[in-house]
């Protein structure tokens, strides 16, 4: 079976856990070389073992891109080491939800710094490297893969600042979608509905409890999910680009 990735480089942040965790997998499965970027070192390590133990390349990069400095040398380490980059998934992210009146704006503050901010950074450190590959590679063709939510198309009560750091995404994605097009660097935007991973345990156990009173026993998505969607979008042939995807349980309304 052909691996369709197969010779190309890919960088996934959030590699450590969740979906960036199942999309390095995938990527690595398709062929590509990954750099697997978090802030978890062991964790970065036991996905890096897994990856060579089935005959792929990886590259662990301990990294806090919540920095201009600290994601541009993420970036930076990742073309080093690995010779290209030709993929990016920007899916490191973070979830504190409650009520906005009285919200801890450290909390806020976190959560725009790496939803938002820190997407951005590893965005623009990226691009020069991604237009080259499009450019000068044999698979004439580059992806910037943002992952962002359903809170990102839709606001809802407790998720304020989530919900704004994702409309950002969204915002961001397009635009630079349209200013890249013309070379070939493919730039989608994934919206995840509810999927199960860890994101929801950074909350107080009462806001724990109130998503899943708001969700009831729908069955949720898997990082799986997720991943199978990223494989699809930067797998699609060179005159084909996937610029949004909502991706919901089937139960979620």
């Amino acid at each position: 079976m052909t691996r369709r990735l197969e010779g190309t480089v890919a960088l996934v942040t959030g590699a450590s856990s969740g979906i960036g965790h199942a999309t390095a997998l995938e990527l690595a499965g398709e062929g590509a070389s990954v750099a697997l970027v978090g802030r978890r070192e062991d964790r970065l390590t036991s996905l890096a073992t897994e990856i060579t133990g089935a005959g792929g390349k990886a590259l662990v990069v301990p990294a806090d891109i919540t920095t201009e400095q600290t994601a541009a040398e993420a970036v930076e380490r990742t073309v080093e080491g690995m010779g290209r980059l030709d993929v990016l998934v920007n899916n490191a992210g973070l979830m504190l939800l409650g009520p906005t009146p009285g919200a801890d704006l450290n909390d806020w503050r976190r959560m725009i710094d790496i939803n938002l901010m820190g997407l951005m950074y590893t965005a623009h450190a990226a691009v020069p490297h991604l237009v080259k590959a499009a450019a000068e590679e044999p698979r004439q063709v580059a992806d910037l893969v943002n992952i962002s939510s359903l809170s990102g198309r839709t606001a809802y009560p407790m998720m304020a600042v989530y919900s704004a750091s994702k409309f950002g995404v969204n915002a961001f994605s397009e635009s630079l979608r349209q200013e890249l097009a013309r070379q070939h660097v493919r730039v989608s935007v994934i919206e995840p509905g509810s999927v199960d991973t860890e994101l929801r345990t950074h909350n107080p156990e009462v806001v724990q409890q109130a998503i899943t009173a708001g969700l009831g026993d729908i069955e949720r998505l898997q990082s799986q999910d997720i991943a199978d969607t990223v494989g699809y979008i930067v797998t699609r042939p060179r005159h084909v680009a996937v610029g949004e995807l909502l991706v919901r349980p089937t139960e979620q309304v």
